[in-house]
């Protein structure tokens, strides 16, 4: 009971901490976008912050090129040549200025079609990674999206050009961005602003909002007549992963603006608070034989983002009896902070005094005592 009223206690100051903000934030207005579907995610907890359509099925452009890379990288290495197929070179819009016959790295073609959003080396890509077997491809795309759970995903195409039956949603492209974030050739090209590949050829990317919004990193752009302006923009802050997804605005100009009110909006739902004080003794552990209790803290403070309309929940990780001895600065156990089920951080937690194992006559003391009360409590 004792440990229970440690915790609550704690809790209890991380809310008053959080009231002033609260108060503050809950005047903050969601605001307009344009757009035909929208979703912003926090993609440590899950919790969805706005959306607007995110499961309707709509053109996603470019955006496409994410499941392209992902599939090509499970066939191809990034330091492996290819040769750009006649086909893939005549791809028309955007260009990476590819030429039929061409050896090339497939880590270059991976920058274009991601950086530049290159129609050309998203096809190059599928067309080396099948052996020129472009409908194989698509049957690969389709596979992938089934098992990393896009329900309302379909391909026809590896470049995202318009195609009748070729469609995603806001909440699947979402899912789409953290899966292909993980890999590492997807997450250091995205944050580009510029790269030069092979030929002197320079690639520029479509993202607005690198290098402008603070914490913008990544991660895909599109843009055709019937999917309009589309991105996916993954913003890390202050521990903080938030995804936002816009499909369908009207103009490159009102996609940023939209993206940028969004992502405004998100932050306005966290602040950062120190939840665990590295130090500060959150219980007191018994020990054998009787022995004195172990008061236990931290070894090192543990901030994280609030959500400001969520009661955050602490749970100390511990044994309930201690083997002795007991050194000072002992790792015994953790302490984990959840947030809607969710685990946002946890820290080390130590022993705060030394207690040393009883010798035999310590030991038999505490043997005759427990006999003692057992024969009372038996009486």
């Amino acid at each position: 009971m004792k440990r229970l009223l440690l915790v609550s206690a704690l809790l209890a100051l991380a809310f008053l901490l959080l009231q002033p903000v609260a108060a503050a934030s809950s005047r903050a207005h969601a605001p307009r976008v344009d757009a035909r579907a929208y979703l912003v995610v926090n993609a440590t907890t899950g919790d969805v912050l706005m959306s607007k359509n995110a499961n309707a099925r709509l053109p996603i452009a470019s955006l496409t090129k994410l499941m392209t890379v992902d599939v090509a990288l499970q066939h191809l290495s990034v330091d492996q040549y290819v040769t750009v197929s006649a086909q893939a070179a005549e791809t028309g819009e955007e260009s990476a200025g590819l030429r039929a016959g061409e050896r090339i790295l497939v880590g270059d073609l991976v920058r274009a079609a991601l950086i530049q959003s290159a129609n050309d080396a998203a096809d190059a890509l599928a067309d080396a990674a099948s052996n020129g077997n472009r409908s194989l491809f698509v049957r690969w795309m389709n596979t992938e999206a089934r098992q990393i759970g896009l329900a309302r995903t379909h391909f026809v195409r590896p470049d995202g050009l318009d195609a009748p039956q070729h469609y995603s949603s806001a909440r699947d492209i979402t899912r789409l961005a953290q899966w292909a974030m993980g890999l590492p050739e997807v997450s250091q090209a995205v944050r580009l602003r510029r790269s030069t590949i092979s030929g002197g050829r320079v690639l520029t990317t479509w993202n607005d909002l690198l290098g402008t919004f603070p914490g913008v990193v990544g991660v895909k752009t599109g843009h055709t007549d019937d999917a309009g302006w589309c991105q996916v923009a993954l913003l890390v802050r202050g521990g903080l992963r938030i995804y936002a997804t816009v499909l369908g605005a009207p103009s490159r100009t009102q996609r940023n603006r939209d993206l940028t009110a969004l992502l405004r909006f998100a932050l306005t739902r966290y602040k950062l608070v120190e939840v665990v004080t590295a130090g500060n003794p959150l219980a007191k552990v018994a020990t054998e034989y009787g022995g004195p209790t172990v008061p236990v803290a931290a070894a090192s403070s543990l901030t994280l983002p609030l959500r400001l309309d969520r009661h955050p929940v602490e749970k100390l990780v511990l044994p309930r009896t201690l083997a002795l001895p007991v050194k000072q600065g002992q790792h015994l156990g953790e302490v984990r902070i959840y947030s809607n089920g969710k685990l946002l951080g946890k820290s080390e937690l130590v022993a705060m005094r030394s207690v040393k194992r009883p010798g035999l006559l310590g030991k038999a003391r505490w043997y005759s005592g427990q006999t003692v009360h057992n024969l009372f409590a038996w009486i």
